[in-house]
């Protein structure tokens, strides 16, 4: 992943990608670059299992309808508005879940060449470092990661939970703000999901001591799209209880 992730750079220094809109939505970009890795990443799979299951972002891929057995989860380019109007805070992201548990996860910060995998039976690592459980701090001492559109139009429990964090961050790619909370810089991440957005980040999460989970407490949908938040387990409870006030 990490040569991808190094061509992928290459690319975009090089010259300005190929964009589109998904359905007309001038924020929903897609570029060239996100179709052909996505296509490298599917290729690398299949050749270890011509039978795998996808769920990926992009079009063109036969979809998984259910997660039993083996489904790999891939995000070619997270972030793309990011990529294409900043050059930097992108990632690319896979994921391996059997009978709808998550196994393993990839999720390599192309800006920074820093490759973070691994899950609950192997341990979580950035690069060839082991990285150290999560502590279990309070909302009061935590950097939050939000998304923006949704605290600017007051859903709910996104006020409330930044006027009571220590501080608030909006990064604009999922893979990027779940490094974060791998790093230690912050201790929770609410924003909807989608599942390609989750499931490599959750699979890394929960390797890590987080809990992720919907905000009223049950495992996230991973066919779906969901309202999730990573969070240590004292900021899980404090912002659910927000959720449910």
């Amino acid at each position: 992943m990490k040569r991808l992730a190094q061509q992928t750079k290459e690319e975009r220094q090089k010259q300005a990608p190929d964009v589109s809109y998904k359905n007309g939505d001038r924020r929903n970009l897609v570029t060239d670059l996100d179709r052909a890795n996505q296509r490298v990443l599917i290729e690398k799979v299949q050749s270890l299992d011509p039978e795998a299951r996808f769920v990926c972002e992009e079009a063109g891929e036969r979809r998984a309808t259910t997660m039993a057995g083996q489904v790999w989860f891939i995000d070619p380019i997270d972030g793309t508005l990011n990529f294409v109007l900043e050059d930097r805070d992108y990632a690319i992201m896979m994921a391996l879940y059997q009978d709808g548990e998550p196994v393993l996860g990839w999720i390599c910060d192309v800006p920074a060449g820093r490759l973070f995998h691994g899950g609950k039976q192997t341990g979580v690592y950035m690069d060839n470092q082991a990285l150290p459980v999560v502590k279990n701090q309070s909302l009061r001492d935590a950097v939050v990661i939000v998304s923006g559109r949704r605290l600017v139009v007051g859903e709910k429990p996104y006020g409330e939970m930044a006027l009571q964090a220590r501080a608030v961050r909006v990064i604009g790619s999922a893979g990027i703000s779940f490094t974060r909370l791998f790093t230690g810089s912050a201790q929770a991440y609410l924003s909807k999901l989608s599942p390609w957005d989750l499931a490599a980040g959750r699979a890394l999460a929960e390797g890590l001591g987080y809990q992720v989970k919907n905000l009223d407490g049950s495992l996230p949908n991973m066919l779906l799209s969901n309202s999730v938040l990573i969070a240590t387990n004292e900021i899980h409870r404090e912002i659910s209880k927000m959720a449910k006030d």
